[in-house]
């Protein structure tokens, strides 16, 4: 029986965003890169395993100072001390031209060449390892097509940081097809740049691990490494493993069944202990996205800053030291009245959105004017508020009924009541 573990993207002391600018914001959102690899390490010393693989985006980029490698250069001499040799690409991220600063590594490192695939041989395993890094940032040739074909009597495994044909949210760097992949003739192609784990199939195996610590709440679950397992020439188990130490969580509430605010954190704290469950002994960081018809819209409209307030008194109810709310996303809407006369102000703002959401012509303007602005503002604004992506239609119609809820709060001609116990 050979074990390896299989790990990618790992982005060394690139820090946790959506924490840092809370009251209480965990040291862990400054370490938690770290302490996964800590973690990814101690759990190839308890499966003595016989190597690790790192596929690519160890860096986040070029070193602030020599810490950053010295941490690396100290988890890899553990691995040294237990006889695990390591075998690494570089990707996008850590590409040779995008890290300034250079440190040896000890003698179980080998990297793979950024100039042409190369081919490692381990004899004693039966393994013929195959890949090439990234020379710079941007590849965008096809890496995949120069591989050389699979040893024959060894098991072969390619390590290659790709998009495939592309994945949402990743730079489309060294495409190839999963047909080019499997033709190869490779026993498990081993990937990185996806952050998000994906078994992309199982003849041969095609995996990307994804992240070993998610940085943000658009890298929320379990993260962690891939744990294989080869016997007698052929893959016999493929296993994620966690070695994540803070978890993200997007927590969607709906608010319908709330009959008042305390309802409403009822709700919270159920959700919260059932996130708890399935992340035992980590702590979380939570985005809560308010959702549904509700009574209560008007409620939660006029105060969202209590109602933030309230949620988060609720979390630190339940989590103490553990727990932090990243974000509350209020997307709820007020139960359709009955129908009102269209000349009445309430009755015209409900015919003028149940029309806005169904013309096509209102669709094709805002989509201009959001391409307009795109051109004017960095991109990522727009990965990381994917609510403010108006090529989505989803987000189109969420803004809309945004609009629609608070309209019809500010044409309220009564006090609402409280909805208070």
């Amino acid at each position: 029986m050979v074990k390896f573990i299989h790990a990618a993207d790992i982005h060394l002391d690139s820090p946790l965003r959506g924490l840092e600018r809370y009251e209480g914001a965990p040291d862990l959102a400054r370490s938690a890169t770290r302490q996964a690899l800590e973690k990814l390490v101690q759990l190839a010393l308890e499966q003595a395993v016989d190597f690790v693989l790192l596929v690519g985006d160890l860096y986040d980029g070029d070193w602030r100072d020599y810490n950053t490698g010295l941490f690396f250069r100290r988890q890899m001499t553990r691995l040294q001390e237990a006889g695990i040799p390591v075998f690494m690409v570089r990707g996008n991220h850590d590409a040779a031209s995008q890290i300034a600063l250079r440190l040896s590594l000890p003698d179980n490192v080998r990297e793979f060449s950024h100039e042409q695939p190369e081919t490692v041989i381990l004899e004693n395993l039966g393994v013929a390892l195959h890949g090439q890094g990234y020379a710079q940032r941007a590849v965008t040739e096809n890496l995949a097509r120069s591989y050389p074909p699979p040893v024959s009597g060894f098991v072969n495994i390619g390590l290659l940081h790709t998009a495939l044909e592309g994945r949402e949210g990743h730079e489309p760097y060294a495409p190839c097809t999963v047909d080019e992949l499997v033709n190869k003739g490779y026993d498990y192609w081993a990937l990185g740049h996806v952050h998000q784990r994906e078994i992309v199939q199982k003849e041969p195996w095609i995996v990307y691990p994804g992240v070993i610590q998610g940085r943000h709440v658009r890298e929320a679950g379990r993260k962690g490494c891939t744990l294989v397992a080869l016997d007698h020439g052929r893959v016999v188990s493929v296993e994620h493993r966690d070695v994540d130490v803070l978890r993200w969580c997007r927590c969607q509430i709906d608010c319908a069944p709330a009959a008042s605010l305390e309802g409403l954190l009822d709700l919270v704290r159920a959700e919260v202990r059932r996130e708890l469950e399935r992340a035992p002994g980590r702590p979380l960081a939570l985005r809560f996205q308010l959702v549904g018809k509700t009574a209560l819209d008007p409620v939660l409209r006029r105060g969202p800053d209590r109602v933030e307030a309230e949620i988060r008194a609720a979390v630190q109810e339940q989590l103490g030291d553990l727990g932090w709310v990243e974000k509350v996303q209020l997307q709820t809407s007020s139960p359709r009245k009955q129908a009102v006369q269209e000349h009445l102000p309430a009755g015209f703002l409900q015919s003028f959105f149940d029309a806005l959401e169904h013309d096509p012509e209102l669709v094709e303007a805002v989509q201009e004017c959001f391409q307009e602005l795109k051109a004017k503002v960095p991109g990522e604004l727009f990965t990381e508020y994917t609510e403010l992506n108006l090529e989505d239609p989803g987000a189109f119609r969420g803004l809309l009924r945004e609009a629609q809820s608070l309209a019809e709060l500010a044409l309220s001609l009564k006090e609402e009541p409280d909805y208070e116990d």
